[in-house]
């Protein structure tokens, strides 16, 4: 049997969110490339009073301090829920408009403020939504789906910059006892299989998230058998190619597009700088902004810091909510209930 394949390094810049980091940690990864660094910026909750440096790539957004670059954070794109505009009260500009980047990571939500000392500036503003918003429309670049609309008249539905490198016919998938016939493509990005019978029956698979590529003996006799990551639900998928001949030229063929893709990673995130708009007004939300106050109670634990309704010390008033027709705990000015559901699932 053909040797495995082993997974690309691990890839957690656009999954975590991480505290004071070591300054290696700051520097891009292969893939990844910085779209651009803006002076002058306040972490307005966690560090009120410092500015800073923002660094925005195509993976996440990154904050270091001008005077002890020891403190900073990063923050992956796959961890923000939500990014608005609100009034906060700046040390350094005094009630302005800042950025607010709600998170999630792991079992916990963070908070992020940052304000832009420039003057009449909406560079912060825009760069981050327009940048957030081209990682969250390509996420066929980097997670594994399962039944999605990639197939029409059978034909794959190609991603930008997506080459086709292979086409196979007559590929059956081992999900289940009898096996289903379809068709496998792979391409520079992925590999993709759906049934002749159902289009929607199909999967999607980046090699970003295969952990290993190896030919192996099965109930059906020899199969082609990609292994996902823990992140991707660790599926594995086997197909059965005949004569063996063309199974070992599909092997052949994923590896080492597998192998190219581990030394070059394609994230899928466009940028275009005319994709920002120019002004501020135009992302502003035209209602009543919440008027935030920062207030600094000495907290040195950075986790704390940035903690989503961290200095909550009891439970608020219960209030009739018409949605779902019960009495529920006051929520914050800042957070609905749509919002909250989100976190929680």
């Amino acid at each position: 049997m053909a040797a495995p394949t082993t997974e690309p390094d691990f890839i957690w810049q656009d999954r975590e969110i991480r505290f004071d980091i070591p300054p290696v940690d700051l520097l891009c990864r292969r893939g990844e490339f910085e779209i651009d660094s803006i002076d002058s910026i306040e972490d307005t909750k966690g560090n009120n009073g410092e500015q800073g440096q923002m660094v925005i790539t195509n993976l996440r957004l990154m904050w270091v301090c001008q005077k002890n670059a020891k403190v900073n954070l990063t923050i992956g794109y796959n961890c923000i829920i939500s990014i608005t505009i609100h009034t906060a009260n700046s040390r350094l500009r005094g009630h302005t408009q800042a950025l607010f980047v709600l998170t999630k990571f792991n079992t916990s939500r963070f908070e992020f403020i940052f304000t832009n000392c420039v003057k009449n500036s909406p560079r912060l503003f825009t760069t981050v939504q327009a940048v957030h918003r081209a990682y969250d429309t390509s996420k066929l670049y980097r997670d594994l789906k399962l039944r999605c609309a990639i197939i029409k008249e059978k034909d794959l539905v190609l991603l930008p910059k997506e080459i086709i490198q292979t086409k196979v016919s007559g590929v059956w998938n081992l999900s289940t006892d009898q096996g289903n016939l379809g068709t496998l493509y792979i391409t520079n990005v992925r590999v993709v299989w759906f049934a002749n019978l159902a289009e929607n029956f199909n999967v999607s698979i980046p090699y970003l998230q295969i952990k290993s590529i190896k030919v192996r003996d099965s109930k059906f006799g020899p199969a082609f058998v990609m292994e996902t990551s823990q992140a991707a639900g660790a599926y594995v998928l086997g197909f059965r190619i005949d004569p063996p001949e063309k199974m070992q030229e599909v092997f052949k063929d994923v590896t080492a597009l597998f192998k190219i893709y581990s030394k070059q990673p394609i994230f899928g995130v466009e940028w275009d700088a005319e994709d920002v708009a120019p002004k501020l007004s135009e992302l502003t939300i035209q209602s009543k902004a919440d008027q935030i106050e920062i207030v600094d109670e000495g907290v040195s634990d950075a986790f704390a810091a940035y903690y989503a309704d961290g200095a909550k010390n009891a439970d608020r008033k219960p209030v009739y909510n018409a949605d779902i027709g019960l009495a529920v705990e006051k929520l914050r000015d800042d957070m609905t209930l749509q919002a909250l559901w989100q976190c929680l699932t």
